[in-house]
């Protein structure tokens, strides 16, 4: 954490005493002691202060790799909202691991290298354009540390959240194509064993698909959406409503239908609440001219609007868990389906 030293008293014999203190609600796990060797070296943004401490030998490479920090800093405003720790400033801190998010003292052990301890971490060629734990661990401070899952079990607020804020710098720097790229070199980490939401109050831990298929799902929410405009705005919107708050999946549901004025519950559990992803069933007439669609979803109510067709000129259709029928004159072979945009199977017949 980070903290404001401030001299309690003198001791006598050289000693001082000193209080700590920040100025937000902090969970415990953000609690963190770093006690060694440093050196330190700051750097502002606007009137954001931002320290740095990193072991004397590494601080040429440390002073060139937190560099990332402004930019990381400044998409992640321009998207989510203020940085939500201003008065205790933002820090990176040298450790020997790979990194944490401790609330508005992030760690670093990522080698001073771009990747993820130097690996491509999604084998798409993209992650190493920049340090994945500058980037990752510090979206926790809008996703985990100011927005605090009330629970273990809907921990996917913390990491699904934080691992699209990858997707999003990625977008920011890079372009859209890239970050498109990016979330979907995703899919071979996501494994679909349990659900990414378990028993509450029993301390459930997880799994790994909270991050990787929770990052798929909200790639998915933003192509539901349709309109960026509107997708970036609910963004903000979302993070402005519950920063500094303790939530659960219910609060963020309740507020995407709100805000949205559309039922997505049954989108939010099939993704959240259930094993699979949504199957698109799609059936071909032999004599051409249509085709019938459905979802396969565990969820009764399940309906997602998804793009189909030619990928130069998708059609939006509007398929529900029972079976529809369109006029198309695209053949079987050639009909498409934007798996790119969205986390789903497809099976033609």
């Amino acid at each position: 954490m980070s903290v404001h030293i401030l001299p309690y008293s003198y001791l006598g014999d050289g000693y001082t005493r000193w209080e700590w203190a920040i100025h937000y609600p902090i969970n415990n796990y953000c609690v963190s002691l770093n006690i060694g060797n440093y050196t330190h070296f700051s750097d502002k943004l606007d009137d954001l202060t931002l320290d740095f401490y990193c072991l004397p030998e590494n601080l040429e490479k440390a002073k060139r790799q937190f560099e990332q920090a402004k930019s990381m800093l400044q998409c992640y405003q321009k998207y989510f909202g203020s940085y939500p720790f201003k008065k205790d400033g933002y820090k990176l801190i040298e450790v020997p691991y790979s990194g944490m998010e401790h609330q508005s003292a992030v760690t670093y052990g990522n080698h001073f290298a771009n990747g993820y301890l130097e690996r491509d971490w999604t084998g798409v060629g993209i992650s190493t354009k920049f340090d994945f734990i500058i980037i990752h661990e510090s979206a926790h401070e809008w996703f985990g540390n100011s927005i605090t899952a009330a629970d273990v079990s809907d921990e996917w607020i913390h990491e699904g959240w934080g691992t699209y804020a990858e997707c999003v710098y990625v977008e920011y720097m890079f372009g859209h194509d890239d970050a498109i790229k990016y979330v979907n070199g995703y899919k071979s980490k996501v494994r679909n064993q349990q659900p990414i939401i378990g028993p509450r109050e029993v301390n459930y831990t997880a799994p790994q698909d909270m991050y990787f298929k929770g990052a798929l799902f909200l790639n998915t929410l933003r192509s539901v959406m349709d309109n960026d405009a509107r997708w970036w705005k609910l963004v903000r919107d979302f993070y402005g409503h519950f920063k500094y708050h303790d939530i659960m999946t219910e609060d963020v549901v309740k507020f995407f239908n709100e805000k949205t004025g559309k039922n997505l519950t049954p989108v939010f559990d099939q993704y959240l609440r259930h094993t699979a992803i949504p199957t698109l069933e799609l059936q071909f007439q032999e004599s051409g001219g249509s085709v019938s669609y459905r979802w396969k979803a565990d969820e009764k109510d399940f309906a997602m609007p998804i793009k189909v067709g030619r990928k130069d000129a998708w059609q939006t259709i509007q398929p529900a868990t029972e079976w529809q029928t369109m006029k198309s004159n695209v053949k079987k072979e050639d009909f498409e389906v934007a798996t790119d945009l969205y986390f789903v199977n497809v099976s033609k017949k």
